[in-house]
């Protein structure tokens, strides 16, 4: 009976190395836990989860369409190693309106982006998570990430919907200024390339990084104290921002490991935090009869 056992657990060693698995990552990736596997999932995360939100767009002439959702994705499960969560599919739903005049864009419409996060973490919810963290990859979410964020306190919700917002540490970002070499740097540029280089070389194209050209034309630069939605267009048509020509992967390796570093201790004091979830109880309580509350 022993030499069976050993034998199985042999196997399925070896079976998880072939497809490059190992329990941990089926433990963390929420499309690869079983029904059964579910329940002890959410009590052993804390009730916790992180949600990575990439999108589908041109990323100059020389990465794939999906570097932000491949980025943000493989942060986010390098990050529940250290501090264990779960962490949901792969989702690109968001804003990117901006590159809609480049081939293989994926643009839904405003109420569509904004339904389907709602209702996602709404479900996520009712399957039992409290704790739902987003985890943005792309830069053209941020401000309706923001807001979907606020708007979280139009009605009570059962859980708390939190944003990663990593700080800067002084120390990386020295080093990565004495890393860099080019002057302009953005969408597809060095660093976005050397992120890439440094987990998926086999996805970067680096021969095609010269072919379109990434400096800003300055096309709407006599506007004063003014913002306009096509102010990204004026500036970078060939949605390139940046040189990729110079990346690394030892700069990308570092980029890397300090987002996961930061977003392994952020997890931790999600998981920790029961200040928001009070205030959350609170505010909603006082919303329903704000001429009952203290002044």
């Amino acid at each position: 009976m022993k030499f069976l056992k050993y034998s199985f657990g042999l196997l399925t060693i070896i079976y998880s190395a072939v497809l490059g698995q190992s329990e941990s990552d089926l433990r963390i990736k929420y499309e690869e836990l079983t029904a059964l596997e579910y329940a002890d999932a959410l009590e052993q995360s804390e009730k916790t989860i992180l949600l990575p939100v990439g999108i589908l767009e041109k990323h100059g002439p020389h990465l794939p369409l999906g570097t932000d959702l491949i980025d943000v994705r493989e942060m986010a499960i390098q990050a529940a190693k250290i501090e264990y969560t779960v962490v949901f599919p792969q989702y690109y739903f968001g804003q990117i309106f901006e590159a809609k005049h480049q081939p293989g864009t994926i643009a839904y419409s405003h109420r569509i982006i904004w339904d389907l996060l709602q209702e996602t973490c709404d479900e996520l919810g009712r399957n039992g998570f409290e704790k739902i963290i987003l985890v943005n990859g792309h830069g053209g979410n941020n401000y309706f990430l923001h807001y979907f964020c606020q708007a979280q306190l139009e009605s009570e919700k059962p859980y708390v919907v939190y944003l990663f917002m990593p700080s800067e540490d002084p120390e990386i970002a020295k080093r990565v200024q004495q890393m860099r070499r080019s002057m302009e740097d953005g969408h597809a540029g060095e660093t976005e390339t050397s992120t890439m280089l440094s987990h998926r070389p086999d996805l970067v194209r680096m021969d095609k990084a010269g072919i379109q050209s990434g400096e800003s034309l300055k096309r709407l630069d006599q506007l004063k104290d003014a913002y306009v939605g096509i102010w990204w267009y004026a500036r970078y048509p060939n949605h390139y921002a940046g040189d990729g020509t110079v990346a690394t992967a030892e700069l990308g390796k570092l980029l890397m490991e300090g987002d996961i570093a930061k977003l392994g201790d952020m997890i931790r004091s999600v998981k920790q935090d029961t200040m928001t979830e009070y205030l959350q109880k609170k505010f909603f309580r006082e919303s329903a009869a704000p001429l009952q509350t203290g002044q």
